[in-house]
């Protein structure tokens, strides 16, 4: 329980600063200030042309502008700086001694409070943890923005499994030769229309497959693995989906078969033992286990590794909500997961010679395991 004197401050752009935004749950485009006072009421300070709207739907008791709280000098007209003043001023007014912050709080505030006589102090889990654990309204915009995800990757996918392809191995729609970066342009057209943004997704065919992070380009081939990764955020909600599946067009590989039936009895193994006070670490270890059970390494390659080298490099998952990556990791010294956590659960093969296979589905830790949200199939094959 905070003093009669300390408050909890949290500031900076809603926009960029998504735990600001988690905070107050509305979007404005220049800095906004979040004051929980001792008495439990939170105030908001934002610009003045910003005051109806936010009285409206944001989540604060009162709402002010930063004119509202100018100090006896006046507020600069650097709005960043004034800002800062108006919040150091409003902490005066209401008696404040103290500020816990957040490790986002710019600096800019940090040196105009202790500037006031103000003490600052961290607290490194607060908007950390907040964060992590989901509420119901968040878990909606999380299922909702998983269920745009699926409806793009079953397109995207079904388009390279109902593909021809020429002579020479390259796949064909429509007569025209599909490369990833028309894969791209089709997954971006269809996630603006559901009013979504994507970032540059993963389609990534053959070699390009074997680093798990190559956007992929050019040509895309029957008979090799095509790794697609799409991680888009829902403009209106500001809440991400992510997914994964790997298509091969035509004929199986034998070797690609042995990857892919690894990769889902990992992913199976790692679903089976998440739930609420499991670490991060163990779930990561578990894949881990199956991998290499399997035959294939955990880790990159060495320098005089051959291309035929098969490895996972990553972790298992990771948090997910605001951001597209957020705590916790399913990965070596993750931490223990918390009820509410949303969470990746990912697992991958790569190697440079044959191309990588993943399988990427989102899940809600519970008391006693986990909920997917995914429905896609997990096979190779998408006719």
């Amino acid at each position: 329980m905070m003093s009669n004197t300390t408050a909890r401050v949290m500031a900076g752009n809603p926009q960029t600063n998504k735990s600001l935004y988690r905070a107050i749950r509305f979007m404005v485009h220049d800095a906004a200030i979040a004051i929980d006072l001792p008495d439990g009421s939170r105030t908001l300070i934002l610009r003045e042309i910003e005051m109806d709207r936010a009285k409206k739907h944001a989540r604060a008791d009162r709402v002010f502008g930063y004119s509202d709280f100018t100090p006896v000098g006046g507020l600069s007209g650097d709005r960043d700086t004034g800002a800062a003043q108006a919040t150091t001023e409003c902490l005066l007014r209401n008696g404040i001694t103290t500020v816990i912050a957040d490790r986002t709080l710019p600096l800019l505030y940090v040196d105009e409070m202790r500037g006031a006589g103000i003490t600052v102090e961290l607290d490194q889990e607060m908007g950390v943890l907040d964060r992590r654990v989901k509420d119901d309204e968040e878990l909606s915009h999380l299922r909702h923005a998983q269920k745009v995800t699926e409806e793009v990757m079953q397109m995207a996918c079904e388009t390279l499994g109902r593909a021809s392809a020429d002579s020479t191995g390259i796949l064909q729609h429509e007569s025209i030769p599909l490369t990833s970066e028309r894969i791209r342009t089709m997954i971006d057209t269809f996630l603006l229309e559901k009013n979504f943004f994507n970032p540059p997704c993963i389609v990534a065919g053959g070699s390009d497959g074997g680093d798990c992070h190559e956007l992929g380009s050019g040509d895309l081939y029957t008979e090799q693995p095509i790794i697609i990764d799409i991680f888009p955020l829902d403009k209106k909600t500001m809440y991400n989906g992510d997914c994964t599946r790997t298509v091969v067009h035509g004929n199986i590989p034998e070797e690609v078969a042995r990857m892919h039936a690894a990769v889902v009895e990992a992913k199976q193994a790692a679903t089976a033992i998440t739930k609420a006070g499991v670490t991060g670490e163990t779930v990561h270890l578990e894949t881990v286990r199956v991998l290499t059970e399997h035959g294939y390494q955990e880790g990159l390659p060495k320098e005089n590794d051959p291309p035929t080298f098969c490895s996972i490099p990553h972790g298992t998952g990771h948090g997910i909500g605001l951001d597209v990556h957020e705590p916790p990791l399913l990965d070596r010294n993750g931490a223990v997961l918390l009820t509410g956590d949303v969470i990746t659960i990912e697992p991958g093969l790569y190697s440079h010679a044959i191309g990588g296979v993943r399988i990427e589905d989102m899940v809600v830790v519970t008391d006693t395991g986990c909920e997917n949200f995914n429905a896609l199939p997990e096979g190779l094959t998408w006719k």
